[in-house]
């Protein structure tokens, strides 16, 4: 399919990129999931594409209002090759966005200028031990001194993606109690610097996929937070969650998408080559009739991810949309990559195969940014049901 979602600078940037990640990133990738993480100087790297300056001001050192498609290249890209970049999609997609919007002047002056340059990466943490998707049961606590000029911040979070990697992390603290009849009120946003004192890495989290991207556990114990450092108003943290959301969801799915897409190249690839009973795997009938219902279910899927963009350009993509577009993406990618693996057979069960990175990289996909039921429950209320 000859897509039209992108224009000639894009496909001009996605050339760049291509050529990016085959001289810096996929002969190191190996390497890089042994140690758990990408190397720190990746990110200033992509600096140097412009990439870490999307949307930012270009009297701050950033581009300027961008469309989302140039990440979503860089997403798609990285897929092509089976490899990943660390958290920049977290950095520049999901944190960033919530600093342009809230951030004073002040703050812009004081933060934005190192994002640009690829010097500070953000992280954020939300999710805590027992909370999960439950934004509301959030501990950890953030009260603010009686001289009014910082917050005591204590408590633990897991799941942080890309904290080592990171210069500042946005901490999702409660800094009032919940009301009796709202127990999303009282959650503040706090931008804390990662070297702060008191700011600890708890484990490093084994995971199943993504292993070039580090994930751990944080715990704060009396980090004094600048009051200057509030990110947006005081207790209304929960609504400001919620923003960024559609194009988190959108994003998950183009890299869905073009997992899918990449596991298919693979699949064809060794098929074509591999030869059982005298003969290559890709003259059987069932090979043929597996990768043909597979690359249809991309195209679907591919369609859908087109859809959102330019639903994303237009200011247009709701939350049920965006959730449609998770919900079908990401079922359709697990579910070709599957199909993918079994054509190779034994060695696509080996990581030594790109297929096997995958498949396992492609099933959290399902889970964050808002589970597959999360998402059936946001489009049946859609529905009014």
């Amino acid at each position: 399919m000859k897509r039209t979602v992108y224009d000639d600078d894009q496909e001009a940037f996605r050339q760049t990129v291509r050529t990016f990640i085959a001289k810096e990133v996929t002969p190191h990738f190996e390497s890089w999931m042994e140690a758990g993480r990408v190397p720190r100087d990746l990110f200033t790297k992509l600096a140097d594409l412009g990439a870490t300056g999307f949307d930012i001001p270009e009297e701050l050192g950033g581009a300027g209002p961008t469309s989302y498609k140039y990440q979503a290249i860089l997403t798609e890209e990285a897929n092509r090759a089976a490899v990943g970049i660390g958290h920049y999609s977290v950095s520049i997609g999901i944190v960033l966005p919530y600093l342009l919007r809230l951030a004073t002047e002040e703050q812009k002056q004081r933060w934005l200028p190192g994002i640009a340059s690829g010097e500070t990466m953000l992280c954020i943490a939300m999710t805590e031990p027992g909370t999960g998707s439950d934004l509301a049961g959030i501990r950890t606590t953030a009260r603010l001194s009686e001289d009014g000029r910082h917050y005591v911040l204590n408590g633990a979070k897991t799941f942080i993606t890309g904290a080592l990697n990171s210069e500042l992390c946005v901490v999702v603290a409660r800094t009032s109690p919940a009301t009796a009849d709202d127990r999303r009120f009282g959650l503040s946003l706090l931008v804390v610097p990662i070297d702060t004192e008191g700011f600890a890495f708890g484990r490093k989290l084994d995971k199943l996929g993504l292993r070039a991207s580090d994930t751990n556990e944080l715990s704060f114990t009396d980090v004094l937070v600048p009051a200057e450092n509030l990110l947006g108003e005081q207790d209304r943290g929960f609504s400001y969650l919620g923003q960024n959301l559609p194009r988190e969801r959108l994003a998950i799915a183009v890299g869905a998408v073009s997992m899918a897409q990449s596991a298919i190249s693979h699949a064809q690839a060794y098929v074509e080559q591999r030869e059982v009973f005298g003969r290559t795997v890709a003259t059987f009938q069932n090979t043929k009739f597996e990768l043909a219902a597979c690359d249809t279910d991309v195209l679907a899927a591919q369609l859908m991810v087109d859809w959102g963009l330019a639903l994303d350009e237009a200011g247009t993509l709701t939350a049920a949309d965006a959730a449609r577009i998770k919900l079908f993406c990401t079922e359709t990618s697990q579910r070709v990559i599957d199909r993918c693996l079994q054509l190779h057979g034994g060695y696509g069960y080996m990581l030594e195969y790109p297929i096997a990175r995958l498949y396992a990289d492609t099933r959290v996909q399902r889970i964050y940014g808002g589970t597959s039921e999360v998402m059936k429950t946001i489009i049946a209320k859609d529905m009014g049901l």
